[in-house]
């Protein structure tokens, strides 16, 4: 039991690390960049790259991966979304999937389709026993990584100037404009917090599963943004919180009922959960003037 609840709980908190990306960008710009799950495995080739091609340290990998998503983030906001800062939303749904299957096509042509066997790279974290239990290094970074980069998130959008800024335009674009604040600017700075985060959610699932495909982002990806939905989209505490709840589930579905139907299990719960609360647990009510 205790073992499961850990692993859920592991397991949540990368689900929460890429639903905080998500919340960003849509929370500010109001898009959904499905292309997310995507920029994790680039994240993951990146990191993989510099460890095994490039002989780099550990720590080094790692900050060359987060410097390539946040390059890329950046790239994807300015040539793919910019142009279609006032289209509608069926435009911009379509882009992203048009660069989430460019990109998995991009990694297969670079890395071919055949699995990459992903190094421990927070191995350098000692692992802790309790007991019959033994809490993994991988789990000790996942679930610490996750709670510092929401309260960082957290400190940053309601302490700094540019946090204030990205409040300002996820309220109103037009007013922050009129009020001086470089609303493209804003939105390529949260392209680039949620890509880094992307990166570090690819270490660390990457590190838990360690086998690296084309298609590695693409099912943690819709995972996640369910949980950012499930914990109230544009919520970074709600983000966290649907993606613990997220992983527990799943872990306990696939433990106690059927590791076939764990999914299912997992959209169904956010089915019901969007039928009582539409705005997500931690999801604000928005009210129209009309």
């Amino acid at each position: 039991m205790l073992n499961y609840l850990i692993t859920g709980i592991s397991l949540g908190s990368v689900y929460a690390i890429i639903a905080l990306g998500y919340t960003m960008v849509y929370g500010i710009a109001k898009m959904l960049n499905f292309a997310h799950g995507d920029v994790i495995m680039i994240g993951g080739y990146a990191a993989f790259c510099a460890g095994a091609y490039m002989g780099w340290p550990t720590p080094c990998a790692i900050l060359f991966s987060v410097f390539v998503c946040t390059v890329l983030g950046m790239m994807i906001e300015k040539l793919a979304y910019k142009p279609l800062r006032n289209a509608t939303s069926l435009a911009v749904l379509i882009t992203a999937i048009g660069v989430s299957y460019f990109l998995q096509n991009m990694a297969l042509l670079i890395w071919t389709s055949n699995p990459k066997s992903f190094p421990n790279m927070v191995s350098f974290i000692p692992s802790i026993n309790l007991g019959s239990v033994t809490i993994s290094s991988t789990t000790i970074a996942t679930i610490a990584a996750s709670v510092i980069i929401m309260i960082a998130l957290t400190l940053f959008t309601e302490k700094t100037k540019m946090g204030k800024a990205m409040r300002a335009v996820s309220e109103d674009k037009g007013a922050a404009q009129l009020m001086g604040i470089n609303v493209n600017a804003t939105i390529s700075v949260t392209f680039a917090i949620g890509s880094g985060l992307a990166a570090i959610a690819g270490v660390l699932l990457c590190s838990a599963y360690p086998t690296l495909v084309p298609t590695t982002g693409s099912l943690p990806g819709i995972k996640a943004f369910t949980a950012a939905v499930l914990g109230g989209i544009g919520s970074i505490p709600g983000a966290m919180l649907g993606g613990i709840l997220l992983g527990l589930l799943e872990t306990f579905a696939k433990a106690y009922i059927s590791t076939q139907l764990s999914d299912a299990i997992v959209f169904g719960a956010l089915i019901v959960v969007l039928i009582v609360r539409p705005t997500g647990l931690l999801g604000k009510k928005i009210t129209e003037k009309v």
